[in-house]
Formats: structure tokens, C-alpha cells, sequence
């Protein structure tokens, strides 16, 4: 399924009981439709000890969300928009369709190669 969603977007709910809420979208799955944000949709698993060492206890975890549910937060003018996809220097892009700024983060090189 084709998403205009990233893993590390800043994401809007717009629907369900966490409407409202904005956070970073931790992990995506394409081929049901549905994204993770932090913070958001939080559930509680009952775990039980299964050993003498080992804890049980309530853990909260985030719940999957479906994507229609999530919009883009864009970081040029700070609101939540749909995404348009334009071709800038051969490369398809993902933009704001309020402001037309890019979406998508350029990544810069991790390490520089020095030689001494």
C-alpha cells in the first residue's frame, strides 16, 4: 500500500479518542495501513510472571492507528496538511500543500572522512 507517511514524521490525529494529538510517528505498516505515534493511543497489557526473577506487572504500550486517521505536520509553517508529491532535480519529493515546502528531510553525511 502506497502511504504519504514516513517513519519519523511529525504527525496530527484527526480522528478517534486521541484527536488532537501531535507526535513522531515511531513505526509504520504498509501492508495494513496503520502507523505508531509516541504518546498517542496508549494501551495497557496485563503481563504475568512466568518466573521467580521475572516482573508482571501493567505495561502501556502505543497501539497501531490507521493512516487515514493522521495528518502531516509541516515544519516550514507548523500545520497539518495533506501531502502533494512534486518532481525537484529528477527525485520525487513529498510537499506541504498549504506552503509548498518540502516535507521530506535532507539527511547530511554521518561522518566526514579524515585522513591524517
Amino acid at each position: 500500500m502506497k502511504l504519504n507517511v514516513k517513519k519519523g514524521d511529525n504527525v496530527l490525529v484527526i480522528a478517534g479518542k486521541d484527536a488532537g494529538k501531535t507526535g513522531e510517528i515511531l513505526e509504520v505498516n504498509r501492508e495494513d495501513g496503520k502507523v505508531i505515534v509516541a504518546n498517542v493511543n496508549i494501551q495497557s497489557h496485563h503481563k504475568k510472571p512466568r518466573s521467580k526473577d521475572d516482573k508482571g506487572g501493567i505495561i502501556k504500550s502505543e497501539g497501531p492507528i490507521d493512516v487515514s486517521n493522521v495528518q502531516v505536520v509541516c515544519p516550514a509553517c507548523k500545520k497539518a496538511t495533506r501531502v502533494a508529491h512534486k518532481d525537484v532535480d529528477g527525485k520525487n519529493q513529498r510537499v506541504c500543500k498549504k506552503c509548498g515546502a518540502s516535507l521530506d528531510v535532507v539527511k547530511k553525511a554521518a561522518k566526514s572522512s579524515k585522513k591524517a
